[in-house]
């Protein structure tokens, strides 16, 4: 079975993260390590890192990912936002590092107005930087997007560009399946999935998927509006997203919901996964 999880809260201490997942059933979370709407971000202190690991000890809970901050764009053409994405994205890792969690995940950004292909270049010149200069225990996952506005990611074509130029071991690649619904991937059917199954294996290759952000979504394919919805109450419904979690090439893979968090929805949510495994959540 797969590892399933949630996205989880720190407004109580890093550590509350653990304790919180543990209550609601997960076997792994996600988490941000700091407020996300500041460039500014303290190196954590021992105390913390002892009271995270000390936690995650006591639950038995896997961090398997940290969510960098909105603020990084590191496709920005823009030097002071490029330089000082670049500098937080240096300090997420250190963070994520020091709490013992493998993999960061980030948006590959959004190029303004500068055009897809310049947009990429700032990636990979940045993704070079970052890469170089920090430790390589940590993976940086690029997340799927939704094709919002000018972001970048929203076809695997440009994942695997973006890759193939950063030619690193330590990049990876996050699914997310409500963005990738939006941006025009349907996988409602067995052959939809299997058609995007098979291309992110031609173009990326399937060792570079390691996590999964499963969401449904409210608003229909190809949209390219990025709006999460509960399992089984949007428009991807239980039966698709259940094609990934009952693929046996996926079955040791972390799948973490980032689905609105009202009325202790996460239990109702982990729950329906568990369901769909087992064949009677369908």
């Amino acid at each position: 079975m797969p590892y399933l999880g949630a996205h989880m809260p720190i407004s109580d201490g890093i550590e509350s993260s653990l304790y919180e997942g543990k209550r609601i059933g997960c076997d792994v979370i996600q988490i941000f390590t700091h407020g996300t709407t500041s460039w500014y971000v303290k190196s954590l202190t021992e105390e913390k890192i002892e009271a995270f690991k000390r936690a995650k000890k006591e639950t038995g809970i896997i961090p398997v990912s940290v969510h960098v901050g909105y603020l990084i764009n590191i496709a920005s053409s823009e030097k002071r936002i490029w330089r000082n994405s670049v500098n937080l994205l240096k300090k997420e890792i250190e963070r994520t590092e020091a709490l013992d969690i493998p993999y960061v995940v980030m948006h590959p950004g959004s190029h303004k107005g500068a055009g897809e292909d310049k947009g990429i270049e700032n990636i990979v010149r940045g993704l070079k930087k970052v890469i170089e200069e920090t430790s390589d225990k940590v993976k940086i996952l690029l997340e799927t997007t939704a094709g919002q506005g000018t972001s970048i990611g929203y076809r695997f074509e440009q994942l695997a560009e973006i890759m193939e130029k950063v030619d690193s071991e330590r990049i990876g690649i996050c699914v997310d399946t409500c963005h990738i619904f939006a941006a025009g991937y349907d996988f409602r059917t067995k052959q939809g999935y299997e058609r995007i199954i098979n291309e992110i294996e031609d173009l990326i290759g399937l060792e570079y998927l390691l996590l999964f952000h499963v969401n449904d979504s409210k608003k229909d394919c190809g949209l390219r509006i990025d709006r999460h919805m509960h399992i089984g109450k949007g428009m991807i419904g239980k039966e698709a997203i259940g094609f990934f979690l009952k693929d046996r090439r996926f079955k040791n893979h972390p799948f973490i919901l980032e689905t609105p968090k009202e009325d202790d929805y996460d239990i109702i949510n982990l729950e329906i996964l568990r369901q769909i495994i087992k064949g009677d959540g369908e």
